[in-house]
């Protein structure tokens, strides 16, 4: 409940973002920015985020930095309030978000163990999937809805409209995340038990580095989605391609979601036991010539039909990619190896969208969108033949899993 309440506040407000920043600037570059600015703190903080997941308990980590995104929330809010045509002001509040998702990000991963038994952690990890899906379905659509209401009320004597009335939802089911994950009874404490030192710290990057099917997995999403990411440029194809407004730009945005969360009810249905690696190939090339499509079209049903079947495809690889983080880490050293894995996730999304957009601004949208799919199979067909280890991964268990990982208690025990 507490991640539908985040999700829904954070998907509206992404939503939101973007058309006040393109309604400002009119530039596709501008908006490759807002990713830029999400980004970079989970760079700054990579380190120091993961000795803190692993050294503090995960669930007050979370509930600060939740506290931090609230406060910067209601600073969009007064943003918008006062019709601010100061982009670098917008930019400022976004890297704060940032820094908070960038602590939170590992703790959240680490702390998803604690709550289900190992045997239930993959179908746990597909409900939570489809759950987070659904919340991804809702919530750009929701900040469609809430941008175009009139003002009335409220809002009207606020001098709220657009932007400000979906900030004052998210900063809604920010309150509400907070509430609910203060009542979570799990108790992990800390972890990590030695003092802060640089060794202990990049244990996260030695293990990934030893253990080549999560380096072959972090670094396959990082760059498929890195070049085939083309949520930062919605806001062009709705208004520019297939013209829409702020509803279309929400449908957008809410397509991958809803072909992502019927996969995910399949898949808690009928879970992936065998070839769990080939089928993680297969899915990433389906996106990319789903994500060729989609560039391509001019219809918007056409866009939306693609756009669905990217994000199921998208969906299998992620139950596959989260159960591989999991399973195959040590307890111990699951918030610095989640920090690591948030960087390339923070680099294939936020830093996916300053590269759509840099692309965008020299080739056009189109073209842009076309090549990143085309690159994503050129990344899919290169990983297969250099990472064998994730190519052939097959059962989603600890036991199975960590067989590809034999420096495992060599790093631990050198720390």
């Amino acid at each position: 409940m507490a991640r539908v309440a985040v999700i829904l506040g954070a998907e509206a407000q992404s939503v939101a973002v973007a058309w006040q920043v393109y309604s400002i600037t009119h530039r596709a570059l501008d908006l490759g920015y807002t990713g830029l600015a999400l980004f970079l703190p989970g760079l700054i903080f990579l380190l120091p985020a993961g000795h803190v997941a692993d050294r503090f308990d995960r669930r007050r980590v979370i509930l600060a930095c939740y506290a931090l995104q609230l406060l910067c929330t209601g600073a969009l809010v007064e943003l918008a309030r006062d019709n601010t045509q100061n982009i670098l002001a917008i930019y400022t509040v976004l890297f704060f978000v940032g820094t908070g998702r960038a602590f939170s990000s590992p703790a959240s991963s680490a702390l998803i163990p604690h709550l289900v038994p190992e045997i239930h952690f993959v179908n746990a990890v597909t409900w939570g999937g489809a759950i987070f899906q659904l919340a991804n379905i809702t919530g750009p659509a929701l900040g469609g809805l809430l941008f175009t209401l009139p003002l009335t009320g409220f809002a009207a004597n606020s001098r709220l409209e657009g932007a400000g009335i979906v900030y004052v939802f998210t900063l809604g089911t920010l309150v509400w995340f907070l509430a609910l994950v203060a009542s979570l009874h799990v108790r992990p404490g800390r972890m990590e038990h030695r003092d802060l030192s640089l060794r202990v710290v990049l244990a996260g990057f030695q293990y990934v580095r030893r253990a080549r099917i999560l380096l072959g997995s972090f670094s396959l999403d990082l760059f498929v989605v890195l070049l085939g990411g083309a949520v930062a440029l919605m806001p062009i194809f709705a208004h520019e391609i297939l013209h829409q407004g702020p509803r279309g730009l929400g449908m957008l945005r809410a397509a991958p979601a809803v072909g992502a969360v019927t996969m995910s009810v399949i898949m808690a249905r009928f879970p992936l036991r065998r070839r769990a690696g080939r089928w993680l190939f297969i899915c990433v090339s389906i996106f990319g010539v789903a994500t060729m499509i989609f560039g391509l079209s001019h219809s918007l049903w056409l866009s939306l039909a693609s756009l669905s079947i990217a994000g199921a495809a998208d969906t299998i690889s992620v139950i596959i990619r989260g159960s591989l983080l999991q399973l195959a880490t040590p307890p111990e050293m699951r918030g610095r190896v989640s920090a690591v894995n948030s960087l390339f996730i923070g680099a294939s999304n936020e830093l996916g969208e300053f590269e759509s957009g840099f692309t965008a601004q020299w080739w056009g949208a189109v073209r842009a969108t076309v090549i990143g799919g085309i690159g994503s199979l050129i990344v899919a067909a290169a990983w297969a033949g250099i990472f064998p280890q994730l190519r052939n991964a097959d059962e989603l268990t600890a036991e199975s899993l960590r067989e590809h990982v034999p420096a495992a208690q060599e790093i631990l025990s050198g720390l």
